[in-house]
């Protein structure tokens, strides 16, 4: 009986999260078919941004996400390499508002550096999707 509670809450936190997703690519002016999701623990998204930093001009620029450390702004490596985190949205909620993260992405592309930080917070340990299911409802 446990495993069909898990995998429902599993299923329900997959859902909620893409429409969570989904409410953060709309405000950000992009489809959910920009973002991909991957659900191993921990569970991340990316998020495709159409648009460069003028400080980096030849690097795709991308948002991500994960259950741990909420949202960071990247830009490509090249090469087949992972991404660059320029900056973490920080603070202490994994699913922030989404206009919140669209406030981030701006002031980055500002180059104003007042949202953010340079480190990766600790705001929450991964697994436990069922802690997150009444906030992605």
């Amino acid at each position: 009986m446990s495993s069909l509670i898990d995998s429902d809450v599993e299923y329900r936190f997959n859902r909620g999260l893409r429409g969570y997703l989904e409410a953060v690519t709309a405000a950000l002016g992009i489809g959910l078919e920009s973002c991909t999701v991957d659900l191993d623990t921990p569970v991340s998204a990316y998020i495709a941004i159409d648009w460069r930093f003028t400080r980096f001009p030849g690097r795709d620029v991308a948002l991500i996400w994960d259950e741990q450390h909420g949202w960071a702004a990247t830009i490509e490596a090249g090469c087949g390499e992972d991404v660059i985190v320029l900056a973490y949205l920080g603070g202490d909620d994994v699913l922030p508002d989404p206009r919140q993260v669209v406030r981030f992405l701006a002031a980055l592309r500002a180059d104003d550096h007042s949202l953010g930080q340079p480190g990766p917070p600790a705001i929450r340990r991964p697994g436990n999707h069922g802690e997150l299911l009444e906030r992605l409802a």
